[in-house]
């Protein structure tokens, strides 16, 4: 670790697609180095807030080709300026869609505190374990 911790946030809106049509909705996007291999997503829906967390590669990768298994897939869309994600949790499954250099920009920025594969030079295991006990 050679400088201190930062965190990186933006906030996206993202189209919630429905039977009949497309919701807007804003998803606070977060990035700490502290946690240097997650992203945190905060999508605001009209009974709140759905928290979610997931790798920061996953979403690198679901820009450019289908990523992820279980309760979060991203890929981009038949529109190229557009990424999907589809979220899956016991209560239902969501689709949901944004704008790729959203996403993409908000992903430059998390490489400029941490590149990808350095996220190891930063990730604190012992804090980490501590937790567990």
């Amino acid at each position: 670790m050679t400088s201190p911790h930062s965190t990186v946030h933006a906030t996206i809106p993202f189209g919630l697609r429905t039977h009949f049509t497309t919701a807007r909705i804003q998803v606070d996007l977060g990035y700490d180095t502290r946690d240097p291999y997650a992203v945190t997503a905060e999508f605001h829906t009209g009974k709140g807030a759905v928290h979610w967390v997931f790798a920061r590669s996953l979403l690198a990768d679901g820009l450019i080709a289908t990523a992820g298994l279980g309760d979060l897939r991203i890929t981009p869309a038949a529109d190229p300026a557009l990424v999907v994600f589809e979220l899956s949790a016991p209560g239902g499954t969501a689709i949901l869609e944004a704008a790729a250099d959203d996403l993409a920009d908000f992903l430059d920025r998390t490489y400029e505190r941490i590149p990808p594969s350095q996220e190891h030079a930063w990730f604190d295991f012992d804090h980490e374990m501590s937790k567990l006990v």
